[in-house]
């Protein structure tokens, strides 16, 4: 035998040069690293064109959308009947998984064979043997009502996870009147039509993303599928904003590639060799799956075949002569490849072996050609496997703006687990083209049979948990007939406020501003304004000019309140705002100067006169003392006093929601609504003097500074506080105080949101449970977060580096999208209720004057109104839809509150000097 002397003769110099012969002749089966890159970026691009709407008709590479829109996270839990249908076989398995603690997975299953004819017959002959099977395996292991059996085919599409349109038989299947049909109906039908059984089918899924989905459970990395068998595909988890066949940009969806048609629209042809080319004429699918003919099981010991055929009729092998046996079409079976290149000595003396069988008679020099060239076309099916796999890789990595992706690929496939090198040469190749990958291979140990059941475990998970999230969720939505009622409560309380009678009880305080009459164009001068709102604050220098060309030129400087300050004496934090004033003025040039000044101030205040403010409490995180009850323009006009570097012959005393409106009225004559939406939230507007009773006199208009952040303190919002809002009052600075700005304002919202995302945690909902100590910390999610999150369509990159900050490194893209709908609604409920008050005060001011219509403008300022993509919008459409007969236009404030504070002084000085204009 010439095995027994291979072991004794074997040289090293004798296969390394028949190995070299052997490369010059297939050259072209042997692709340099620059040729598989380009490989990729073909591949990349076909991966695009199957991912575009406009495209994916004519795409060989379909990128079918599958419906599984998550992996597993460990907490999966229950009992599950799978049906494996992929070849000649037919798999029932009873899946049970335990989750959490105990995650582990058990399973009993039994195997089927498909006999011929019903491999070949109509489709209702194999819809009744898919449930014969399945009533055998439930009857003989008594399982009892179970919650999924799952079908598999090879190449379909699903229309959603519970539906799937086989578009054609592969792997022997000849089946009539099933192609372009609904399979899972089809069962569905077989089993109706015994009556005696009934099965939900919750998913339908391919062995790919069985593989995926199978080691996704033991590694949470993994969101690439990979088979390489009989024949080969690959799956992976895409943005859904990426897939355009799909409605929908948020999270992710499980994208099956369908990989082995890559090169059926040409793609591949100057990579394929005239072997290639007879390996597909003589194929049941001429034309169709080029890629997979040159890497799966089913065809790569055919290539070898044919190689032996063309090599034996060249004489460059068994003596130029060929046998019948080795003539025969399918003969060289894949599987002597992987005993063949098991080892040099063993291998070839299992090529001794198989050269034997198939009646040759060979030499030494024969066995290492012949092991030689199974080496050749096993590598280059690997190095193309490399190639599409790292364009999947790159594709992730770029979805997630990574500068090194980590990431796990789930593999099965005969080719992959029992061919002795394939596995290596794929991995190094990957690595060799994917350096910035940092990629784990995970063998499927349980067949795809487990991943089927994973992707129902995963959907019943995600179908329980999105209930209970929409369940919590719901508590802060709010419907039209809420909405109503809210405008109608906030309406009340206005009209409450008004009135001397009620205005003590009444929890919208509705203050007389003095602010008798917005700007006409003829103001004119120089004033100073001083804009304290905050722990910053800015003197301006403000010059207004009339004419024709009316404008305002303004200098501002900013400085910081300190904290000692802020919480320190009133005198001292006067002290501080007079010394900040004149170093304002020398820093203008205009030390000494006596200008008159508009003060805004933007804390709740009672005024009698257009001068005063009585400061009624503070907000804001300030706790001066010696300061509520008292006017605080006389604080400031002492602490001038004091100071004795310059003087105030004339004060306006406003807060920055008036400022507002009276900045915009400049520019706009119909501004007579002031709305404030950042840090806190307030309005203003222009309400009849009739109606007013705490002062005298009922001609004419004058500007009420509503302070409707209080609006909700007597219990008008208690049926619409949730569990949330009561947890954010409860640790705020003023407990029961200020509550419907606590359920709008920038000060609030992330705090709201930050509650919630704990509930979810807390109820397994999130995060997998697990909470960092970071966001646990009071005001760590910041309302400039909800802004970020919703600005564009990249929200899931944001989401994602907005977690990783808050220490929430392990956070899924899962996660990602329920943090965003957590942003969404809780933005939404705040717009919308702001939008409820707003109509209350238009419909208010349209029925003061009696009309059918009201035109008017409202004056906006303030970050969160400004910063956040959708709450602007959100107040448009709530108030147009709740004060249909108000023409509402909303004019952003570029300029602040300070402009306003000069303006309302400036007014204030031309109706002073009866109408004139105020030269300075």
């Amino acid at each position: 035998m010439l095995a027994s002397s291979l072991l004794a003769t074997y040289c090293t110099e004798l296969h390394d040069d028949q190995a070299h012969k052997v490369d010059k002749y297939l050259q072209c089966f042997q692709l340099s690293d620059e040729t598989l890159m380009d490989v990729s970026i073909r591949f990349r691009r076909e991966m695009d064109k199957g991912l575009c709407r406009d495209t994916n008709p004519t795409a060989a590479v379909k990128m079918l959308p599958t419906f599984v829109r998550s992996t597993p996270d460990g907490t999966e839990q229950g009992e599950f009947l799978s049906l494996d249908l992929g070849g000649a076989t037919f798999r029932v398995l009873l899946v049970k998984v335990m989750g959490n603690d105990e995650q582990k997975v058990e399973m009993e299953n039994q195997i089927y064979a498909i006999p011929e004819h019903i491999m070949r017959g109509s489709g209702s002959e194999v819809g009744s043997i898919h449930y014969t099977q399945l009533i055998c395996t439930v009857h003989n292991k008594a399982v009892g009502a179970c919650h999924l059996p799952v079908l598999y085919m090879y190449e379909f599409t699903i229309t959603q996870i519970d539906k799937i349109v086989l578009l054609s038989w592969t792997k022997g299947f000849r089946l009539s009147g099933v192609e372009g049909k609904d399979v899972v109906s089809l069962l569905r039908e077989s089993i109706k039509k015994r009556g005696d059984f009934d099965i939900d089918i919750v998913a339908v899924i391919n062995d790919t993303v069985g593989a995926m989905m199978t080691c996704g459970y033991d590694d949470h990395n993994c969101e690439i599928g990979l088979i390489v068998g009989t024949g080969t595909n690959a799956c992976y988890m895409e943005q859904m904003r990426n897939l355009e066949l799909l409605d929908g940009d948020e999270g992710r969806m499980c994208v099956n590639t369908e990989w082995g048609a890559f090169g059926d629209d040409g793609a591949l042809e100057d990579l394929r060799t005239d072997i290639d080319r007879e390996i597909d004429a003589g194929s049941l699918n001429p034309g169709k799956q080029l890629f997979e003919k040159m890497i799966s099981g089913m065809y790569m010991g055919e290539l070898v075949r044919l190689i032996l055929v063309r090599m034996a009729k060249e004489q460059l092998l068994f003596q130029g002569k060929t046998t019948a046996e080795l003539l025969t079409t399918g003969s060289f079976s894949t599987n002597y490849i992987y005993a063949i290149e098991n080892d040099k000595l063993e291998g070839l003396a299992s090529t001794e072996k198989v050269l034997r069988d198939l009646g040759l008679d060979l030499s030494l020099e024969d066995c290492i050609v012949t092991q030689r060239v199974c080496q050749i076309v096993s590598t280059r099916a690997a190095h193309l496997c490399a190639a599409t796999l790292a364009a999947v890789l790159r594709q992730i990595r770029d979805n997630k703006a990574a500068e090194k992706l980590r990431t796990t690929i789930g593999v099965d496939g005969s080719v992959y687990k029992n061919h002795p090198e394939f596995s290596r040469r794929l991995h190094k190749m990957v690595r060799r083209l994917v350096p910035d990958c940092d990629v784990r291979f995970l063998q499927s140990q349980y067949g795809s049979g487990k991943g089927a059941a994973m992707v129902t475990a995963v959907a019943y998970r995600l179908a329980t948990q999105h209930a209970e999230r929409q369940r919590i969720l719901n508590t802060l939505r709010l419907s039209r007939a809420q909405l109503l009622d809210v405008k109608e409560r906030v309406r009340k309380e206005m009209v409450r406020g008004l009135s001397k009678q009620t205005h003590e009880q009444a929890s919208v305080k509705m203050l007389p501003t003095y602010v008798r009459s917005t700007p006409d164009g003829t103001e004119h001068g120089d004033f100073l304004a001083l804009d304290l709102g905050g722990s910053s604050f800015r003197v301006l220098l403000v010059q207004v000019r009339s004419g024709k060309r009316h404008k305002v030129d303004m200098h501002q400087k900013i400085y910081s309140i300190p904290q000692e300050i802020m919480q320190g004496t009133g005198e001292e934090l006067f002290n501080h705002i007079v010394h900040c004033i004149s170093d304002f003025l020398e820093y203008m040039g205009m030390k000494g100067a006596s200008l008159p000044l508009g003060f805004t101030f933007s804390f709740p205040c009672h005024q009698n006169r257009l001068d005063q403010g009585i400061l009624l409490k503070w907000t804001k995180g300030f706790k001066a003392t010696g300061c509520e009850g008292e006017d605080v323009v006389m604080l400031l006009k002492d602490a001038v006093r004091r100071k004795q570097d310059f003087d105030l012959n004339f004060v306006a005393m406003v807060n920055d929601t008036v400022g507002t409106m009276i900045s915009c009225g400049y520019e706009d004559p119909k501004c007579e609504v002031g709305l404030i939406v950042g840090t806190g939230t307030n309005v203003c507007y222009m309400e009849d003097m009739k109606n007013i009773e705490l002062v005298e006199g009922d001609d004419g208009h004058m500007c009420v500074n509503m302070e409707w952040g209080a609006f909700g303190d007597s219990g008008e919002l208690d049926d619409f506080c949730t569990q949330f809002d009561h947890m954010v009052d409860a640790s705020s600075n003023y407990p029961g105080k200020q509550r419907y700005e606590k359920m709008i304002s920038g000060m609030y919202l992330g705090e709201i949101v930050r509650n919630v995302l704990i509930d979810f945690t807390a109820k397994g909902l999130l995060f997998r449970g697990k909470l960092s100590e970071r966001l646990k910390t009071r005001g760590i999610f910041e309302t400039k977060f909800l802004s970020q999150i919703e600005r564009d369509h990249l929200a899931m990159r944001q989401v994602r580096s907005i977690l990783q900050h808050l220490g929430l490194t392990s956070s899924t893209c899962d996660d990602s999208v329920l943090v965003k709908e957590v942003c969404t609604v809780v933005a939404r409920r705040a717009a919308q209720l702001c939008g409820a008050g707003l109509a209350a005060v238009v419909e208010k001011i349209r029925e003061n004057r009696n009309l059918n219509h009201l035109s008017v403008t409202v004056g906006v300022d303030g970050t969160l109104y400004k910063m956040h993509p959708h709450f602007s919008s959100v107040v448009q459409e709530t108030l147009q839809d709740l004060a249909p007969q108000c023409q509402v236009t909303f004019h952003k404030s570029e300029d602040g509150s300070g402009k306003g504070a000069a303006l309302i002084t400036a007014v204030a000085c031309r109706i002073q000097n009866g109408g004139q204009k105020q030269e300075h």
